[in-house]
């Protein structure tokens, strides 16, 4: 009876009137994960396989509430920042209340996992975009394709002068925007990392092609050392 009356609190909640204009961890979500929390830890004992499907029902519901709470938000990145701080929140009282998680856990873990790599790809996009957008469309054509599609020194010259001028600057606001945006640092400061390594990746691609140029030393003096951007990830990784 008790189930019931959760599980139709969920799927009949109004949305307009739960939601709030405030990326945290919302309210209902809190008290999901508590009840869940604590049924979990008492099914231990129990092994009841019916009060395995109920939760798995209400989870299900909660995915939905949670999603059309997320939906609100007029910006994506807002709409990822939401989802991400109340996964993390549930993952954190599934753990603290001492009870195997078990696939309910596992779920979120896994939500979690990819609503960061949407949040990462964002918060680069914000910034990196043109470099981005160069290295998932030219750097991954085929070199041998032919004399006309090859890569100049005049497409690429303006992607590394621009990031040679503000790249520390640009992951300075990356960083203030995370340590504003989630409400566990430690989420955040793995989040700011796993940034930081995607633009090693996308920038270590960007060099590979500056090496297959012909005569391309052009732009090699403004280029930025991978040991630089190296340093400067470990200095982040530092502050927690």
């Amino acid at each position: 009876m008790v189930f019931d009356m959760h599980l139709s609190s969920l799927r009949n909640a109004n949305v307009k009137t739960l939601w709030e204009d405030d990326v945290h961890p919302h309210y209902v979500m809190r008290r999901y994960a508590e009840f869940t929390a604590s049924l979990i830890h008492l099914n231990v004992e129990y092994g009841d396989g019916q009060l395995d499907l109920n939760l798995e029902r209400l989870r299900m519901a909660i995915d939905d509430l949670l999603v059309k709470l997320a939906k609100m938000f007029p910006k994506p990145k807002l709409q990822t920042v939401f989802l991400i701080n109340n996964y993390d929140m549930t993952i954190a009282i599934l753990k603290e209340a001492g009870a195997e998680g078990g696939k309910i856990q596992l779920h979120f873990e896994e939500l979690l996992k990819n609503s960061t790599a949407i949040f990462v790809e964002e918060l680069l996009l914000e910034h990196f975009s043109d470099l981005i957008k160069f290295v998932k469309t030219r750097a991954s054509e085929d070199p041998t394709s032919g004399p006309e599609r090859a890569i100049t020194v005049s497409e690429v010259e303006p992607l590394v002068k621009d990031f040679a001028s503000r790249w520390k600057a640009a992951i300075e606001l990356m960083h203030n925007d995370v340590i504003t945006s989630f409400s566990n640092f430690l989420c955040g400061m793995e989040i700011l990392r796993a940034a930081l390594t995607q633009l090693l990746l996308y920038y270590t691609r960007l060099t590979d092609c500056i090496k297959r140029i012909v005569g391309g030393t052009a732009p090699n003096k403004d280029l930025v050392s991978i040991s630089s951007i190296m340093y400067e990830i470990k200095k982040y990784s530092r502050t927690f």
